[in-house]
């Protein structure tokens, strides 16, 4: 009796094709996420403001290998298993404290800087005031300062509690100051500059300490719109280095830009910290508060010379601004 020949195996389903197809494309999208992030290769719009949120992408890529693995999709379950331990190596880093910034030198005056942005001048100059008062600030660092809100600032107080100031208020988002206890010296405005929003450098004398303090109020254009992004990226390449043996250099404000950003981590390789991440509070949300429904990421910071120590982090909401205001208390190197 002859044989049938055996017929081919059967293919799968076009459902089940689908699905591996599916995800597939998932584990690439998130793969190809995780390489732009951990090799800096972010270049222009959408992809500059898109990074702002890794955050986020760490959990839902976490979901995408769970479900991967329960649909015993091998190859793509591998490929996420890699995307989700690369997000995690550059994320978790930040919720977890890592002491004081200060290596090795020798513990020195203890500075307290308060820093914000005032959403185009309207934040309360009464609130303002009170954290200053509260937190017995030293040195306040403020953004998007109209020459209304400094005449408010100083109505309700500020110069008593904080004398000295370098003033580059402007109209809408283009003003910024810098206020502290100790005398200022005007150096000059990398922002303006470049023709750009204002980021006022200043000298600060402080006594014992005979290196002197430089704070710099920090706000590179927002790279939410193609036409901004040369700014932006020009604004954080004009910030001043840290290291040597000069001043210690403070860098505090709205940077736009996460710890994500390779330009604002190039900004960290010249010899600076961020506060918040050395607290363990990096992942701390600072925008939008009371503001567009968007998940909150984190603009503001304050980047710390390495030279000095980092005490102690807190981001307090403030009436009237949609970022959250930063106080850092800074352990500044042995005279």
């Amino acid at each position: 009796m002859p044989t049938r020949p055996s017929s081919p195996a059967a293919a799968p389903p076009p459902r089940r094709r689908w699905v591996t197809v599916l995800c597939a494309l998932v584990a690439i999208g998130f793969l190809a996420f995780a390489a732009l992030r951990v090799f800096g290769l972010e270049r222009g719009f959408p992809l500059v403001p898109l990074l702002a949120y890794t955050p986020y992408v760490l959990p839902a890529a976490l979901v995408a290998l769970i479900g991967t693995a329960l649909l015993r999709r091998r190859l793509a379950s591998a490929a996420l298993l890699l995307a989700v331990a690369v997000l995690a190596a550059v994320i978790v880093p930040r919720a977890l404290p890592s002491g004081s910034a200060d290596d090795g030198g020798s513990a020195g005056t203890e500075l307290r800087l308060l820093s914000l942005n005032t959403h185009f001048g309207h934040a309360s100059a009464e609130a303002v005031v009170d954290l200053v008062r509260e937190y017995d600030v030293q040195v306040l660092s403020l953004q998007e300062v109209t020459p209304e809100l400094a005449a408010d600032l100083s109505a309700a107080g500020l110069d008593e509690l904080l004398p000295h100031a370098v003033d580059h208020s402007a109209p809408a988002a283009a003003g910024g100051s810098v206020h502290a206890v100790h005398p200022l010296t005007d150096l000059g405005d990398p922002g303006r500059d470049l023709g750009s929003l204002a980021m006022p450098r200043a000298g600060m004398d402080v006594p014992g300490h005979a290196s002197g303090i430089e704070v710099t109020s920090v706000h590179p254009m927002s790279p939410r719109r193609p036409s901004s992004m040369a700014a932006w990226r020009d604004a954080h390449r004009a910030l001043p280095e840290a290291g040597g043996d000069g001043p210690v250099m403070i860098l505090a404000g709205d940077f736009n830009a996460t710890l994500d950003h390779a330009e604002l981590r190039s900004v960290l390789d010249t010899g600076y910290a961020d506060a918040a991440a050395g607290t363990g509070d990096g992942l701390t949300g600072t925008w939008p508060v009371n503001g567009p429904p968007l998940p909150r990421v984190t603009l503001d910071h304050v980047l710390v010379d390495t030279r000095a120590g980092i005490e102690g982090f807190t981001a307090v909401d403030v009436r009237g601004t949609t970022h959250r205001a930063l106080f850092v208390e800074i352990s500044l190197p042995g005279a």
